[in-house]
Order: C-alpha cells, then sequence, then structure tokens
C-alpha cells in the first residue's frame, strides 16, 4: 500500500467562527447544512455540521490569530472546496440572502464565497 492509498477521504475540515449565531444561520438557513448533535463537550464552544454522513464541517469559537489579510477572490486564499450536484441551487441561495460569491475565474462551474468570518468555501459542480 502507498501512502496515499491510505488516505479515503477528507474527515472534516475546522474553522474558526467570531459569532455561533451568524455561522450558524450561514450554514444552516443559506447553505442548507445539519447540525451534527454527536459534538462531545469540549473546552470551547462551536459545532459540528454534517456533509452526506461521511464528512463534517466544524466550526470553532476560539480566538482567531491569522492576521492575513484575504484577497478579494477567494480562490486565491486558503479555503475548503464542497462538491455539488446542482451549482444554480446554491446560487440562489446565496442571491436569495443577498450574500456576495464570485465565479470562478478559470471558467470552471464553481463558485467562491466568504462566510460570516471571512473563511472561503470553493462550491463546485
Amino acid at each position: 500500500m502507498t501512502a496515499t492509498d491510505n488516505f479515503l477521504a477528507i474527515d472534516h475540515i475546522s474553522f474558526v467562527i467570531s459569532n455561533l449565531e451568524k455561522s450558524r444561520r450561514f450554514y444552516e438557513t443559506v447553505l442548507g447544512l445539519r447540525v451534527d448533535n454527536s459534538r462531545p463537550d469540549l473546552s470551547f464552544d462551536g459545532f459540528w455540521l454534517t456533509i452526506n454522513h461521511l464528512q463534517q464541517i466544524h466550526l470553532l469559537l476560539v480566538k482567531n490569530h491569522d492576521p492575513l489579510e484575504r484577497p478579494e477572490h477567494g480562490g486565491r486564499d486558503r479555503h475548503a472546496a464542497f462538491r455539488v450536484r446542482d451549482l444554480s441551487t446554491i446560487q440562489q441561495r446565496l442571491n436569495d440572502h443577498g450574500i456576495v460569491f464570485t465565479m470562478s475565474q478559470s471558467g470552471r462551474k464553481a463558485l467562491f464565497v466568504r462566510d460570516p468570518d471571512g473563511n472561503t468555501l470553493e462550491i463546485l459542480q
């Protein structure tokens, strides 16, 4: 077995957040993800979201020690990428909530959006 064969999937991605309510509203209401109640009692607040019962996003309410400025287009920033069946559904949800996003500059069927704390999400079909 090679080292790359040992990796099966992305288990979770963690983002630092500053406001539980705003983040929960964005991820649940705007993107349509569901909270995973299996999160143990940790020494800090936050919540977990499930994608397809296989992967998770962990949102951590902790101090953000990242002072770097972020570029306007999220494709030139650190980000997590999520594949979806229908990108137009996500575009419509973002538009319905007045959330700004940019389309991929490569011409791919993908968009970039920032959550309330500036974390970049790439969503592609």
